[in-house]
């Protein structure tokens, strides 16, 4: 079954929780890697929040089902933003038969929005 989620956020709703909570929030929703990718970047930072909530609602479940950094965005290798699944992310995913994701992210200086579809093997090319 392929599954779609979204989310938008308003850029400065992250800029606030970054200012009142700093490092302790970054640690505790993005991985060390998203957050030296997105280099304080407010903006691309709530986009890297909006995904994560897209991806949860994906996967048929609230972020409470699934930690914030099981979830993880990285960029390929043509820089292209894509989704890595870990722990209980990764098992959920797995359970639904949700090999693969596809991703869209976009973002102003007010808003950031991420559409995400998520694909059996069936459909990805997989057999």
């Amino acid at each position: 079954m392929t599954v779609i989620g979204v989310d938008i956020i308003e850029t400065n709703r992250i800029a606030k929780t970054i200012n009142r909570f700093g490092d302790h929030f970054l640690e505790r929703i993005f991985t060390p890697d998203e957050i030296d990718y997105c280099n304080g970047r407010v903006p691309s930072l709530a986009a890297r929040w909006a995904a994560k909530e897209a991806v949860a609602k994906a996967l048929g479940t609230g972020i409470g089902d699934v930690g914030w950094r099981d979830i993880e965005i990285v960029n390929d290798a043509r820089q292209y933003p894509s989704i890595e699944l870990h722990g209980p992310a990764r098992e959920l995913a797995d359970r639904r038969g949700i090999t693969s994701f596809i991703i869209s992210l976009s973002h102003t200086r007010d808003y950031a929005v991420a559409f995400v579809m998520g694909t059996p093997a069936s459909l990805n090319g997989a057999h």
